[in-house]
């Protein structure tokens, strides 16, 4: 497995007391793997994928990428697994706006010491962004900027992508295609994929699917 997580619970402080966001989820991903997470708003989706990316520790269980658990490991350790081995696209595209489109790409690779010319050109070109790498990212349409941010995140070739709701921002036919050569790449790259979406469409469009309703698993 690329990615488990076992157990996962997690509360928060409320006026009446804790309230609790994940109730004992539990899910597994597997190399070349799409997965769906849906549910309602406040469904406790956004804060699992926190957890599976190491931002935040739950309360109890666990979470193990490629076997080695993130629970014992230091901030500094979990820094290091996010640049190195977890990808992060999320519907805030987070480009900085002083680097141009190009840099941006190859920002992620660069901090996990994988930079590839030849790949990230050829991302740039297969997300239709080689004509836009001089550019900057507040010259871009919402839909360019979202591309950017892809391309950024698979330029590192990371062992596991999560994405928080990452075609929120962008119309329908914009979303699709971003979406759509998110999968291929992924399928290409044999990466694993964890999606936060609200539309049942674009979860049709992953190879597996699990819906969260009050923290747990329905």
């Amino acid at each position: 497995m690329l990615l488990e997580a076992v157990d996962i619970a997690k509360s928060f402080p409320g006026e009446a007391g804790p309230v609790t966001v994940l109730g004992g989820v539990s899910l597994s991903l597997g190399q070349g793997e799409t997965l769906a997470l849906t549910g309602e708003s406040g469904s406790g989706k956004s804060t699992l994928l926190t957890i599976l990316a190491g931002l935040d520790r739950p309360d109890r269980g666990e979470v193990r990428l490629g076997g080695m658990a993130l629970g014992p490991l230091k901030e500094a350790e979990l820094a290091a697994v996010r640049r190195g081995r977890i990808g992060l696209v999320f519907q805030q595209f987070n480009l900085v706006p002083s680097l141009s489109v190009a840099q941006n790409i190859a920002l992620q690779a660069r901090l996990a010491g994988r930079h590839d010319p030849d790949w990230t050109a050829a991302l740039a070109e297969r997300l239709g962004l080689g004509a836009h790498l001089g550019a900057y990212p507040e010259t871009l349409s919402g839909g360019q900027q979202q591309r950017v941010a892809v391309a950024r995140t698979l330029a590192a070739r990371p062992e596991v992508i999560l994405a928080d709701e990452p075609t929120g921002n962008l119309d329908e036919a914009t979303g699709d295609a971003v979406l759509g050569e998110m999968l291929a790449l992924v399928a290409e790259t044999g990466a694993g994929l964890v999606m936060v979406t609200h539309s049942d469409r674009l979860a049709a469009r992953l190879s597996r699917r699990l819906h969260l309703a009050r923290g747990r698993l329905a």
